[in-house]
């Protein structure tokens, strides 16, 4: 409803009747406003609130579900492992529990460019190796990565 400002109507009764419209077309407004705004928190708090953090427990049934199967997979075709005797080193010995040992493990060996001594131009000759490990994911499968890095020292020099 449009009301020209310029012509408003000089009776008293239809002035009420204009106001009571008015006020009641705010009214509903302001109802329509806040139903509005209630809908956007509550829209707000689902995608950022504590909610959306949470789990359905059917969700995390059907997840450890298929962990299940995919660990039955993998200890059927496992390999058996012939562990040997370790070497003694001169490092603190980790706190740690090993990783399993049921789980696929990939070789990753770091080495040096050149073997070379960078001071003398002698060769470097290996002195041991330091190897760690860690747990990578991949989609639907667990494995160990060990990374070997080999130590290499010049015997000519000593101050290298």
């Amino acid at each position: 409803m449009r009301i020209d400002l310029d012509n408003l109507p000089v009776d008293t009764s239809l002035l009420h009747h204009l106001v009571r419209d008015m006020a009641a077309v705010v009214e509903s407004r302001n109802g329509e406003i806040e139903h509005l705004q209630f809908i956007i928190k509550k829209l707000q708090r689902a995608q950022f609130g504590r909610r959306s953090e949470r789990l359905d427990p059917d969700q995390m049934a059907l997840a450890l579900e298929d962990l299940d199967s995919d660990i039955a997979c993998v200890r059927e075709r496992r390999p058996t492992i012939e562990t040997r005797a370790e070497e003694p080193t001169c490092e603190t010995p980790s706190r740690r529990k090993p990783l399993p040992d049921h789980l696929p493990r990939e070789d990753v060996r770091l080495d040096i460019d050149s073997q070379t001594c960078a001071c003398c131009g002698g060769a470097l000759h290996s002195i041991g190796e330091s190897v760690s490990e860690k747990l990578d994911w991949v989609p639907a499968q667990l494995r160990v990565m060990r990374i070997a890095r080999p130590k290499y020292a010049c015997r000519a020099s000593r101050r290298c």
